[in-house]
């Protein structure tokens, strides 16, 4: 005789955690639960096990991830360091910036860290409507140039345009997507602008030339710096008001 509490087939687990346990089991320990916010969940999957844990994801009842909400690569170059020195305050707030640690213009200095073994990587995020359940997995790409993953067209049409997206920023390459082509950057761009190592300034400014009576590109000329935001603002504790201080005579006016 079957067990009458045990839950039926195509029933979700109630709880988070049993509802981990279940994604586990449906995977067959191809997704590796990793550390997520309180209230989500979050699995690393091997890049050669993408498609058919996808594809399990979709099609178990008891999970039913049939939303693909969202396909986004991730570049883990400069993962942990920060061009920031915030360990102490300044009094004047303009010494936290600091030289980047992956500047041209300072190759190979001890401060730069060791890249990544595995530098690239691409994030699902898919919605189980049936069961009111998020999921986020991660799979790395091998190392190397050009990074690559399998396409999950297959499971999902709607990640087309998705993959384009991180192909275009990214430089990843999806096996077996049927029409990988850049989707956001311009006709004969070169590179890949979410890649932490390009430039903030880009390599080329476009303008309107007059006389050519068309749209020019050129080097970019503006010079490369470290962001430091500055904020100057009056200080009102110095004001006459505030001090008993006499105010200062206004520009071209002679004291009494």
């Amino acid at each position: 005789m079957s067990d009458p509490t045990a839950p039926a087939a195509g029933d979700a687990p109630d709880s988070l955690e049993a509802f981990a346990a279940a994604v586990a089991a449906a995977t067959a320990g191809r997704a590796t639960r990793v550390a997520a916010l309180a209230g989500e969940l979050a699995f690393d999957v091997e890049p050669d096990a993408i498609v058919a844990v996808c594809r399990t994801l979709r099609d178990d009842e008891r999970l039913g991830f049939a939303v693909l909400v969202d396909v986004s690569g991730i570049d883990y170059l400069s993962y942990g360091c920060d061009e920031w020195n915030t360990h102490r305050a300044t009094g004047t707030g303009f010494s936290r910036g600091v030289t980047g640690r992956y500047s041209d213009e300072s190759p190979g200095t001890p401060a730069e860290p060791a890249p990544p073994a595995r530098r690239f990587a691409v994030s699902y995020q898919l919605l189980s409507i049936r069961h009111n359940r998020r999921l986020r997995l991660r799979t790395y790409c091998a190392p190397g140039e050009p990074p690559m993953a399998d396409s999950v067209v297959e499971v999902w049409p709607g990640a087309n345009w998705f993959e384009r997206e991180a192909f275009d920023l990214f430089g990843i390459l999806f096996r077996g997507h049927p029409d990988l082509r850049r989707l956001l950057t311009d006709y004969g761009f070169i590179g890949h602008p979410f890649r932490k190592d390009f430039p903030l300034i880009g390599h080329v400014e476009v303008r309107y030339d007059p006389e050519q009576r068309r749209v020019v590109y050129e080097p970019v000329s503006i010079e490369a710096r470290v962001l430091v935001p500055r904020v100057i603002r009056d200080d009102n504790r110095y004001q006459a008001a505030l001090t008993g201080a006499p105010a200062a005579p206004a520009a071209g006016k002679p004291n009494g």
